[in-house]
């Protein structure tokens, strides 16, 4: 004999399939799966260097790289902004990891947008918002370096 919490946990289940489906069919699989399980989300205890931003939309992105030899080992990223900006955010991240600063640094919106199998035009300001922080976080990085090279 069922008992009311099981009921409630039925109806629990089908809303949240509910939102998911509806999420899927604004968005695609791809972007769903990175807003609900992003990958290299928030502060690592260590990183090289870090930037935030703050959006036309009033969000803020953060990303935090660890940078050897030019070459980003790692990069962690956090986010206040929507389900869109979380999976922008982790995509750049999952697109930079284990490449050059230089080409981090020409990383364009399109790249970001084709990796996400396109975000919907009323949230292409997720990628504006990724590339400025990542493009202001690498002026920050190759300053510092410029700063230690002539010590």
């Amino acid at each position: 004999m069922p008992q009311k919490g099981d009921d409630f946990d039925d109806f629990v289940e089908r809303l949240q399939q509910e939102v998911i489906d509806r999420e899927i069919s604004d968005f695609n699989d791809h972007i769903v799966n990175l807003s609900h399980s992003p990958k290299n989300w928030g502060k690592p205890s260590y990183f090289t260097i870090s930037n935030s931003y703050k959006g036309s939309h009033n969000d803020t992105m953060e990303f935090y790289l660890t940078i050897e030899n030019g070459i980003i080992k790692k990069a962690n990223f956090f986010t206040d902004g929507c389900g869109a900006t979380v999976a922008t955010g982790s995509q750049t991240t999952l697109l930079i990891e284990g490449k050059t600063i230089e080409y981090a640094e020409n990383l364009k919106k399109e790249d970001i947008d084709d990796a996400l199998y396109g975000l919907p035009e009323d949230h292409k300001h997720s990628l504006e918002l990724a590339v400025k922080t990542l493009k202001n976080l690498i002026m920050k990085y190759k300053g510092k370096e410029k700063n230690s090279d002539t010590k």
